[in-house]
């Protein structure tokens, strides 16, 4: 159902359509990995009818990944402790407040992988989110839940946040459209933290339509009356069948990028992932630093040695990753002086299985999301088939949230 199929339904209907899909699209095992909380049917009747009428998402339901606060309700961010060490929430998050002006109806919140420090979707305390339809197959993450409830037709939204790929890699696993933000904007910046120099807000829509609704009312379309100049960038490493996919469907947005500009972002990008490695450790250990000790038991403790791993960098690694930083968000400057996107491939092969979730697996991933978040920039996901159903995607690198480009190349899906 799309934005519109479900704005064309009452209040009773739609609360009850939620709740048959929230209960036969997914296993109970499922749903307990997914859904962080959902209200009564009654409390979603009540939030649909008082959704303001007239408002440009009136009627849409929503969900949203357990780092955005709702006043009243604990926020775990995946984890089983965080309502212990932080007050429970007084006010929505600015994002939720946004939305709910904007007519969306807040029908629960998702599950995540703990912290939003991971690309797999993995949670050893909830369940492992796995793709609705294939299952065995992750959704990504660390925005899995709202991928998943998206994937599964649950609602035709969800909010996510993205780091270094949490809104891209479960998008392009998924089949979706993605959408992330900039770091330390007003939607981000009441979000339980992982890293405040990359975290930034977005969400998930099922169709191209819905994607570009979503960014009219929240984010405002940019227009320009010539077409958008950008290249293709392929990034060595990519399945056969995911380098030429994504290949032909970059075809129809913009050329490959010529031998130079491929030279020249491919060296200046090669250092891209140990900075944001580095970076973010650094800065999540900060935040964890008041609570971590005493709660180390009840951490995932793949978390844990990823925030554990900051008293491993010497001095040089941490200069390092900040000169790298500079000079990958340098470059961006620069590309964009001539260039009005960069489209990259979003993920280097379809969803992966459990046995498949490895560290090699993870920093493949996020090699291929890094530079945009070094760069701090706006970008747009979306998804790209394959065979037997499966999918990838690509990342639509843009300079600016009202990019005339968001709304240009969504026309061409």
């Amino acid at each position: 159902m799309t934005f519109a199929d479900w704005q064309a339904l009452d209040p009773t209907p739609a609360a009850r359509e939620f709740f048959r899909r929230a209960t036969t699209a997914l296993s109970p095992a499922q749903q307990r990995a997914v859904f962080a909380h959902l209200p009564t049917e009654a409390e979603l009747i009540t939030h649909f009818a008082t959704a303001p009428a007239g408002a440009p998402l009136a009627g849409v339901p929503y969900l949203a990944k357990d780092l955005f606060d709702v006043a009243g309700f604990p926020t775990f961010a995946g984890s089983t402790f965080l309502p212990e060490v932080r007050p429970e929430p007084t006010v929505d998050s600015t994002l939720i407040t946004a939305l709910n002006a904007a007519g969306a109806v807040l029908a629960g919140k998702t599950h995540l992988h703990e912290f939003a420090y991971g690309i797999t979707g993995e949670n050893p305390h909830y369940g492992d989110c796995e793709h609705p339809r294939h299952p065995g197959r992750t959704t990504g993450g660390s925005s899995s839940g709202s991928a998943a409830a998206v994937a599964a037709g649950i609602v035709p939204f969800a909010l996510a946040t993205d780091t270094g790929g949490s809104v891209r890699v479960p998008a392009a696993f998924c089949g979706l459209f993605g959408y992330r933000g900039r770091p330390r904007d007003a939607w981000i910046a009441d979000a339980v933290p992982l890293s405040p120099t990359f975290d930034t807000a977005g969400w998930f829509t099922g169709t191209a339509a819905d994607m570009r609704t979503a960014l009219a009312a929240l984010v405002g379309l940019g227009h320009s009356e010539r077409t958008p100049r950008g290249c293709y960038l392929e990034i060595p490493g990519l399945s056969p069948e995911v380098a030429a996919a994504c290949r032909a469907a970059a075809s129809k947005l913009a050329p490959p990028a010529d031998h130079a500009t491929r030279t020249e972002l491919l060296r200046r990008f090669a250092g891209a992932l140990d900075a944001y490695n580095i970076i973010v450790a650094l800065e999540s250990s900060a935040i964890h630093a008041p609570w971590s000790a005493e709660y180390k038991d009840r951490y995932d403790p793949v978390v844990w040695a990823r925030l554990n791993r900051v008293h491993e960098f010497t001095p040089a690694q941490v200069a390092s990753a900040d000169a790298t930083l500079a000079a990958v968000r340098l470059v961006w400057t620069s590309y964009f002086l001539t260039f009005d996107f960069l489209i990259l491939p979003a993920v280097h092969r379809p969803a992966l299985t459990k046995a498949d979730c490895t560290l090699p697996q993870r920093s493949r991933l996020l090699s291929l999301t890094a530079p945009a978040s070094l760069g701090g920039l706006p970008v747009l996901t979306a998804p790209v088939a394959l065979a037997d159903g499966l999918t990838a995607g690509l990342q639509i690198v843009v300079n600016n949230p009202q990019s005339p480009v968001l709304p240009w190349a969504l026309a061409q899906f």
